[in-house]
């Protein structure tokens, strides 16, 4: 099978653990992942495409990086689309004397346009990310959306670069259930398997159906946008359940994304907040079994729609490809 293929890894197993178990995830490939992630979106730079503009400059993605490893985060959330992962590699080469490469975990993922250009552009990107990061492989590399017609040959050309070494697992982002399906379709057991699906969810958006599917099959779920929205944090909720066990109300819902079996990606530029999200998290208590079904239920029928709508244009978004192409229908929760 593909799997102890992969143990044909010359950095060899001791690699594969070197993340705490306590605070990390096992993935399919047999590399452990940490739980909890720093994003690097507007950072420096807000993408032109971007679905929502500030009139406020992006912070600087140097300084918050520097930050953000000085706090003890090591797992870094990049994408071609963020244009900015020359500066990410910047800011980890300075602090490299003190953190050896294997303790960082880097995920990076090609852009839609990229995607639909085909194979030659996608290795050319995933040589840019190498060398704009500074490093001589990815620890994970995800395809951004699911393209339609074009996602599949993506994920193969993606397993080559694998077997090259320049990546060590692969998974996808935004991906539905029918997505994940219809890329099953295409693989085999002498195929990588897909390690991760990072998608937005959060007790807003909770797609317990897409997540479900995701456990079934051996395929670990990230979230990005874990807390959500400034609005979401002040919910009457949050701030009781916050209050009761004496932590921010951000902790509060990244508690329920990892007692739910998902790791977290966050951002924040504020140093406090930053600190906050990191220690809280490990802080000795367990969100109870009311609590959990309480925050399930804040999920409303205009968050679903609100995704759907988000769905149908990101996945044909700075391609010439039309909305006719996408699916007509697909599992929203």
């Amino acid at each position: 099978s593909w799997y102890i293929g992969c143990l044909y890894c010359e950095k060899s197993l001791w690699m594969m653990s070197s993340f705490e178990e306590s605070k990390s995830v096992l993935l399919k490939s047999g590399f452990r992942m940490p739980l909890v992630g720093f994003g690097t979106y507007k950072l420096g730079t807000i993408p032109s495409s971007s679905t929502t503009v500030s009139s406020t400059p992006p912070p600087d993605t140097f300084t918050v990086v520097t930050n953000a490893l000085h706090f003890g985060y090591r797992m870094f959330d990049c994408a071609e689309f963020y244009n900015n992962e020359a500066s990410v590699g910047d800011a980890i080469q300075a602090y490299r004397p003190t953190i050896p490469r294997s303790e960082l975990f880097l995920i990076s993922k090609c852009w839609t346009s990229t995607i639909h250009a085909g194979a030659e552009s996608i290795v050319n990107q995933v040589n840019t990310t190498l060398s704009d990061l500074k490093t001589d492989y990815i620890d994970l590399y995800l395809i951004h959306w699911p393209v339609p017609a074009c996602h599949t040959t993506a994920f193969h050309t993606l397993a080559k670069l694998q077997k090259q070494g320049k990546i060590r697992s692969i998974g996808v982002s935004n991906y539905t259930i029918e997505d994940i399906m219809e890329l099953e379709s295409t693989l085999d057991e002498s195929t990588p398997p897909i390690c991760v699906n990072q998608i937005e969810i959060n007790p807003f958006l909770y797609r317990k159906l897409t997540l479900d599917y995701c456990v079934s099959k051996g395929i670990h779920c990230q979230a990005y946008r874990a807390l959500r929205d400034g609005k979401a944090l002040h919910h009457e909720t949050i701030q009781r359940i916050a209050l009761k066990y004496n932590v921010s109300n951000s902790v509060v819902l990244l508690k329920w994304c990892l007692q739910n079996g998902i790791s977290v990606v966050v951002k924040s530029a504020d140093s406090n907040r930053m600190k906050q999200n990191v220690d809280g998290l490990w802080n000795v208590f367990e969100l109870d079994e009311y609590e959990m079904k309480e925050l399930d239920q804040l999920t409303t029928h205009e968050a679903l729609e609100a995704f759907t709508e988000t769905y149908k244009k990101c996945v044909v978004r700075d391609t010439p490809l039309s909305g006719s192409r996408v699916r007509a229908a697909f599992t929203k929760n």
